[in-house]
């Protein structure tokens, strides 16, 4: 079994450098920061009836961050739409960001085309592509990202971008983002390759989660939007099954399933609890109690966030995901960059015409 211990052991099967990536992602935001304050955009003086941002796998992902921003302080509703169509509601007084990293999702296209149809303002967040030509062409505002990694690397180019621009805005309140890439920085010195197993949290997390199915909860609403995060890095990068889900709601259905999960797994489950450490104590006992209940089942872990703001929360606890995934794509000895599965139904699903 490879040595996570081991620098060449981790890189031997990451020809594209995702572990680089992922240890880089502190100065990615910063720069995401300086390409998005720097961006020109509408002085829009009225208030949208509602924000969404429509885009696909890894470009939409930050969206849920910036929903989360807007659930703890903004007067208008934010909605991630992860489809071809917008919503019946959505109309000519929203404000729609359209992310795609490569600027070619057909999904994220047809919704563009949809809101440039209702007559919404629009902004769009792409490295290139036919996105990019349509925003030009139509006049509506273009944060271009740096290309060429795959986008769910990106996270920083992607919602940094669309925060910046709701902060501009003034939907949202600001954010310290010199403070936000202080705490990353500290997450990548203490989770990086070069520090040993015994003190490093995301190797233990990969360790744990090797040969098992992997369960991630949120120890509430925003912890679940990161846990949907980890959920899809586990995935992509790990090629393993994750599973999500947030409470309190997974203590009114999924708490059962626990019951025959022994049978589902011989080797047992890998559970991770994510947790901002000052839940109230309803939810504290929630995690808890439902932790000791399902304590023969599963290995089970908490996994805290770091930082003050809401941003350096969210992004801590990512952080600490995306290196476990690069660890135990390591232990499955697969190439955390290849998705060939995705490439193949791409290739088909091409072969249909949009409606």
């Amino acid at each position: 079994m490879p040595n996570l211990d081991s620098k060449s052991d981790v890189l031997r099967l990451d020809p594209k450098g995702m572990y680089q990536l992922t240890a880089d992602f502190p100065d990615q935001v910063a720069q995401a920061v300086a390409l998005a304050e720097a961006a020109s955009l509408p002085d829009w003086s009225a208030r949208p009836d509602v924000v969404v941002l429509t885009g696909m796998g890894g470009s939409a992902a930050g969206g849920d961050y910036v929903k989360a921003a807007f659930d703890e302080a903004a007067k208008v509703p934010f909605l991630v739409n992860r489809d071809y169509v917008l919503p019946a509601w959505v109309g000519a007084g929203a404000l729609v960001f359209a992310t795609s990293y490569s600027g070619n999702t057909e999904e994220t296209i047809a919704s563009y085309l949809q809101a440039r149809r209702l007559g919404a303002n629009i902004i769009v967040v792409t490295s290139g592509g036919k996105l990019a030509e349509m925003a030009k062409e139509d006049g509506f505002p273009l944060i271009t990202i740096p290309a060429g990694q795959p986008p769910r690397t990106a996270l920083g180019y992607l919602l940094i971008p669309v925060l910046v621009a709701c902060i501009r805005l003034k939907l949202i309140p600001a954010v310290d983002f010199a403070s936000l890439v202080a705490r990353l920085k500290a997450v990548v010195e203490k989770n990086r390759v070069e520090v040993p197993f015994e003190e490093n949290e995301a190797k233990q997390l990969a360790s744990e989660s090797f040969g098992r199915p992997v369960q991630i909860y949120g120890l509430g609403s925003w912890q679940g939007a990161v846990a949907y995060r980890w959920k899809g890095q586990f995935c992509e990068n790990a090629k393993c099954l994750a599973f999500c889900h947030t409470y309190p709601e997974l203590c009114h259905n999924e708490i059962l399933g626990w019951g025959n999960a022994d049978n589902q797994s011989p080797n047992g489950w890998a559970l991770f609890t994510l947790r901002d450490g000052r839940e109230s104590a309803k939810m504290e006992a929630r995690g808890r109690i439902s932790a000791d209940l399902i304590k023969e089942k599963a290995i089970n872990r908490y996994v805290d966030a770091e930082g003050d703001s809401l941003m350096e929360k969210m992004l801590t606890l990512t952080l600490k995901g995306d290196f476990a995934s690069i660890y135990l794509a390591a232990l499955y000895e697969v190439d955390p960059e290849s998705i060939d599965l995705i490439n193949i139904l791409k290739t088909e699903l091409s072969k249909i015409p949009m409606d």
